[in-house]
């Protein structure tokens, strides 16, 4: 048992610092899912070792991509560690072999949080979920399903299922999506619009959006020009803006 402070130290230079100099990095193990099993910020720095194990040292996890799919939850749009976590989950999803109920769970759970996420993590977000639709074809009738539930209440989707094949993704609607397309943000509602429109066979490169940072966006913001917009079609010529007006006899506009 290790404190919550020195396991998080430990985990952050293990995949890089410890495993490749390791004779045997399958020692490690027991360790690493002991630590996935956790929770919260431990298990999303447990990925990386644990990413090493499975994709060079055949490690067999069963369970993996249910207790992937049990790490989402409102605060993984507000974490330290965000760009780590997509980054590998990104890769643990680019697999043509998983199944389509899986990858429309995990959709459907990322489209339910982006509910409540600020801006700059839905920037990163939703070319996150289109890249989903490009790698897996079968998905896409989440979107395109015109007979979809007339009442949000009537989502078939049940998000509390810990299991991804019991969450009834598959039957569902991305109604999510169109909501953020009324989004207060005018970058977020034109990227949740892209899904609107046939999506392009190339992938968006999310690497430069995994680290976005709400100061980024807010500068991005202030620096833009700003554009007079014209409210009048004359130009005002006296106190009343009339033509031939009596006071404009008397009386300027400075």
């Amino acid at each position: 048992q290790l404190p919550t402070g020195l396991y998080k130290k430990v985990l952050v230079i293990l995949h890089d610092s410890v495993l490749p100099y390791m004779n045997e990095p399958t020692l490690m193990m027991d360790f690493l899912t002991v630590a996935y099993g956790i929770g919260g910020a431990i298990s999303l720095l447990a990925l990386n070792g644990l990413f090493i194990l499975i994709h060079r040292h055949n490690l067999e996890y069963p369970d993996f991509y249910k207790k992937l799919y049990n790490l989402l939850d409102p605060s993984i749009y507000h974490v330290k560690y965000r760009a780590r976590f997509f980054h590998l989950t990104d890769l643990f999803l680019s697999s043509s072999h998983l199944p389509a109920y899986l990858v429309a769970a995990f959709i459907k759970r990322l489209a339910r949080l982006a509910l409540t996420a600020p801006p700059e993590a839905l920037l990163m977000i939703i070319p996150f979920i289109c890249n989903l639709f490009r790698r897996h074809p079968a998905c896409r009738v989440l979107v395109h399903r015109p007979a979809g539930p007339a009442d949000m209440s009537e989502d078939p989707y049940i998000m509390e299922k810990e299991e991804p094949s019991e969450s009834r993704a598959l039957e569902s609607s991305l109604w999510e999506i169109q909501c953020l397309q009324n989004h207060y943000h005018p970058d977020v509602a034109k990227a949740a619009a892209v899904l609107n429109q046939s999506l392009s066979e190339m992938e968006d490169d999310i690497s430069g959006l995994l680290e976005l940072s709400a100061y980024e966006l807010f500068d991005k913001e202030v620096k833009k020009t700003a554009v007079d917009v014209p409210l009048e079609f004359e130009q005002v010529r006296g106190l009343f803006g009339k033509k031939n007006d009596i006071f404009a006899e008397h009386f300027s506009l400075d």
